[in-house]
């Protein structure tokens, strides 16, 4: 069997990362800059690019268009979906999300950003900071994004003056350090003219940082994957029992984080049955170890009550099972979510029902306040959560690990997501709240 070095686990060469900002910000243009000045796009594609543009009585290739790839979007001039990109460059890889502006696609943000280890955060030079500005600081500080990039754009509209720049990157830093952020990285641009996107900009000499090419290629992202915690949320239990295989059992799924070896003592929660790794299977061959993110089949040395939903743990690394799950949360449907509520709740592989039992605060964007006991989160809105689960869940703390402390609520009438969860502390708690409120009624 095969060998894994602890370096060639905590290697990289990929980057995940998503842009933000409010409505005609520039992000399409800024992706598409990146992709066209680091040659990323292909004959065809820029193409039909300038065929396009042409069609809209534009004299110059419109670079949003290699993004903005819905009819809705290219007809509008805005950006409703996420678009993911791939592209690379010699010193790294990227899978890119460029997320919408508008305040009603807030959610689609939520889900490029929920991967990535580097959020773009675009800002009209004109405008400055803005209501979506902070709510996109917010979701990236909720999403404990660790590297955060404001691009001040359209510098060339302001006359690159450095004064309006760091006025920008000023009050931007203040609020996003307030917000837990860890790290913020102002980069001035003109992503329609081509300043500090890729190459360096000739009219801001004041500017002595990289561009935001540079900045994407050399930023550390860590995967030390020999210190995560080990989850393998289970999706099948595959059993041939064919003549070649009759007593074979096997327990598929995508390592959440972490690693397992052969010979790993493991606990399967909720049930908290221990066990030993006897096996693992990858791509149909054997391997000593695996990690996240393969797909991998455990054999077990015991054969014990093991389904769907199912999570596979070190046994010395568990966490802890609970039915009571405090979160803070971005709600995203239309539909609000109030005291009561019922749904059911999606962590890994499993689904079981829930209600929610208490909104103990909503966050106030402008000055980050907290507004104590809303009652109801509308669409768009960050609160803190408290949710009672009708079986016991194993969930880590979202600081401990993004994949296994994630979860969302659902509406169980028609499958709508209603609500995109974080367990655990994101942003300081108002009041204590009172927990003897009157449970009647419930049914569990």
């Amino acid at each position: 069997m095969s060998t894994i070095t602890t370096e060639e686990l905590s290697a990289t060469t990929l980057l995940r990362f998503a842009t933000a900002g409010s409505v005609d910000d520039g992000k399409s243009t800024l992706v598409g800059r990146l992709l066209h000045d680091s040659k990323s796009v292909l004959a065809d594609q820029l193409e039909a690019v300038e065929r396009a543009s042409a069609s809209r009585g534009q004299d110059a290739p419109d670079l949003a268009l290699l993004t903005d790839g819905l009819r809705a979007e290219r007809e509008q001039g805005i950006t409703i979906d996420v678009a993911y990109r791939y592209f690379a460059t010699p010193r790294r890889r990227f899978i890119l999300a460029d997320t919408p502006g508008h305040v009603q696609y807030t959610r689609n943000m939520v889900t490029g950003a929920s991967t990535a280890e580097l959020t773009v955060i675009l800002v009209d030079a004109r405008n400055g900071v803005v209501e979506q500005t902070r709510r996109h600081a917010a979701i990236a500080a909720l999403l404990r994004v660790p590297h955060v990039v404001l691009a001040v754009n359209k510098m060339d509209l302001v006359g690159y003056r450095e004064p309006v720049f760091a006025r920008i990157a000023e009050e931007f830093t203040a609020y996003a350090t307030e917000l837990g952020v860890p790290e913020v990285t102002a980069i001035p641009i003109s992503a329609l003219v081509g300043d500090n996107v890729v190459d360096p900009s000739a009219t801001m000499d004041w500017y002595g940082g990289p561009t935001v090419l540079e900045h994407l290629e050399t930023v550390p992202v860590s995967h030390d994957l020999t210190r995560c915690h080990a989850r393998l949320p289970v999706q099948y239990v595959i059993r041939p029992q064919s003549a070649e295989h009759p007593d074979y059992r096997g327990y598929a799924g995508q390592i959440a984080a972490g690693t397992f070896r052969v010979g790993d003592e493991i606990t399967v929660l909720p049930s908290g049955r221990s066990t030993t790794i006897t096996g693992i299977d990858l791509l149909g061959e054997p391997v000593d170890v695996a990690w996240t993110p393969q797909s991998v089949t455990l054999l077990l040395a015991d054969d014990i009550d093991i389904s769907r939903g199912d999570l596979i743990v070190p046994a010395k690394d568990a966490p802890a099972t609970t039915q009571d799950l405090e979160a803070t949360v971005c709600h995203v449907a239309d539909e609000p979510l109030t005291v009561g509520h019922r749904v059911l709740i999606k962590h890994g592989t499993r689904t079981v029902k829930a209600i929610v039992k208490d909104i103990p605060s909503r966050l106030t964007l402008d000055d980050l306040s907290l507004h104590p006991h809303p009652g109801r989160l509308t669409a768009n809105d960050i609160g803190r959560v408290t949710i009672r689960t009708a079986e016991p869940l194993p969930a880590d703390t979202y600081a401990d690990s993004r994949r296994t402390g994630s979860f969302i609520l659902i509406d169980p009438n028609d499958g709508t997501t209603l609500t995109a969860g974080m367990v655990g502390e994101s942003f300081a708690s108002p009041d204590p709240v009172d927990d003897g409120a009157d449970d009647d009624g419930w049914d569990f």
